[in-house]
């Protein structure tokens, strides 16, 4: 049930919903769906030893989709009236016969089962249940705790983000869907400032989709000696050499080369030039398809829409697609896509593998990254190594902790991260950090120098918040979930 709203509101909004579609139906469209969403986010942000962000906003408004001899047509309003419903009904079978007059190629769309369900994210402790000054008093406490472990931490900073998302969703085609959706993320972090430098290091509770559980206040406190004592070492360390070097990467910084150059290359929007003008397109066009060998052989990436926890997990899809799961890259070659209906259809696929979002109910759903992860590596397998034996085997390399520059042209093609916390590797031992280090690759020539993938002990679900995609910008979630790997030879700089 949306928050604050009672039953009998609740049905109200599916009456709605319900008076949407046949309005639709009325209309002549060939498919048109109606998305009643609201939205809640909290966040809490501070800095030094003052709150300085607060936020506790609440966004509510549904959004009709309709095609009308496959053209889109598509608004949205913020009044959940009747009269409302049935002008911007209207309004975007309007916009959609507006659409046809400049048509070229009629869109269509892939089937979709019939479904009525409910879906909620499993929780333990409603994030919004806890008081804002037991929140706040853990941020603050933190901050005093950095900034009292040493005159050179000059700086220090906490916050906390949930978010609880409610929506009905019904389609031409006979759902109905409710779902809700709970996201919690935590992080903090510090500046060291020394001999005409400053450095930063820092620790977060990677966004997931769980209650206030996964915030843990405890190991946040358990996090600051650590962090802070790395800042300090890292503001005194040397600079990073140029050359080339064995990289071993935590999951803490592998989610993000995943993301840019595994994600992002195969939305399949994105490949058919549908982000051309904004954020590029994409190598791994579909004349690749099960023919790139985008990585080394023992390489697995997997989509789950149904991983526990996955800030992108969901039950069902912005098209009423249900969750599930599938590879992207196999055995390092390149087996599929992320779709929704219409581009799964212009590719020749049966169905979509549920990737439309749109992150409002004003937004149109796009093609947005899944939970995209990288398989641990198999026991017993020749690659299979632990994060402590990569190190031990390593004659000269460097550890990566932790995300921190990163840029990638415009095919996603040739990129450059760079560490939050780099620690040079000598004879098998950790040799101290390094400040400044960033790598260079190309994205195949990178995924298939793959040396050795961890078990699936250490897997840990890293990801992120804040993915951009779309004019106007849309911001989606997502988890990549991995292992620590080892990889090189790769290019290395400052």
């Amino acid at each position: 049930m949306v928050q604050g709203v009672s039953s009998l509101q609740q049905q109200t909004f599916t009456d709605l919903a319900q008076a949407a579609i046949q309005l639709i139906r009325n209309q002549g469209c060939e498919y048109g769906e109606i998305r009643l969403c609201t939205y809640r986010q909290q966040r809490l942000w501070a800095q030094d030893r003052s709150l300085k962000r607060l936020s506790d906003n609440v966004s509510a408004g549904f959004g009709v989709r309709v095609l009308w001899q496959g053209s889109w047509g598509f608004a949205a309003s913020h009044r959940r009236t009747e009269a409302e419903v049935v002008r911007i009904v209207q309004l975007a079978v309007d916009i959609a016969k507006g659409s046809y007059l400049s048509q070229r190629e009629p869109v269509r769309l892939v089937p979709v089962p019939t479904y009525c369900d409910r879906y909620t994210t499993p929780i333990q402790i409603d994030p919004f249940s806890i008081p804002l000054i037991e929140k706040t008093d853990l941020l603050l406490d933190l901050n005093e705790q950095f900034l009292n472990y040493d005159p050179q931490i000059k700086k220090a900073y906490a916050y906390l983000s949930f978010t609880q998302e409610d929506k009905i969703f019904a389609s031409t085609e006979g759902s109905v869907i409710e779902q809700r959706l709970y996201r919690s993320g935590a992080g903090m972090g510090c500046t060291a400032v020394a001999d005409g430098d400053a450095q930063s290091r820092k620790y977060e509770r990677s966004p997931l989709n769980l209650g206030y559980e996964h915030i843990e206040p405890e190991t946040l406190k358990a996090n600051v000696e650590r962090v802070a004592r790395e800042a300090l070492e890292k503001v005194h360390a040397p600079e990073a050499p140029s050359g080339e070097a064995t990289l071993i990467l935590k999951p803490s910084h592998l989610w993000l080369p995943i993301h840019e150059s595994v994600g992002h290359p195969t939305e399949l929007d994105r490949v058919y030039g549908y982000e051309a003008n904004f954020a590029g397109t994409s190598f791994a066009t579909t004349n690749h398809l099960n023919q790139l060998q985008y990585a080394a052989p023992w390489v697995n990436f997997k989509a789950d829409h149904t991983q526990p926890g996955g800030r992108s997990t969901t039950g069902y899809d912005d098209e009423g697609v249900k969750a599930q799961e599938w590879y992207v890259v196999k055995d390092g070659v390149l087996v599929d896509y992320l779709t929704d209906r219409e581009t799964a259809h212009r590719l020749g696929r049966p169905a979509s593998n549920g990737c439309a979002f749109a992150d409002s109910w004003a937004s149109v759903p796009m093609v947005r990254i899944p939970n995209l992860g990288l398989e641990p590596g198999r026991p017993g397998g020749d690659r299979t190594a632990t994060l402590a034996e990569m190190i031990a085997d390593t004659k000269d390399g460097y550890l990566i902790d932790g995300d921190d520059t990163f840029s990638i042209d415009q095919q996603r093609r040739n990129f450059q991260f760079g560490g939050n916390g780099v620690w040079h590797i000598k004879n098998g031992n950790l040799n101290g950090m390094v400040k400044n280090l960033t790598y260079q690759g190309l994205t195949t020539d990178f995924w298939n120098k793959v040396e050795a993938i961890a078990p699936a002990s250490e897997l840990e679900q890293r990801g992120t918040d804040m993915c951009g995609k779309g004019e106007p910008m849309q911001i989606a979630q997502m988890t990549h979930a991995c292992v620590p790997i080892r990889v090189g030879p790769i290019t290395i700089g400052r």
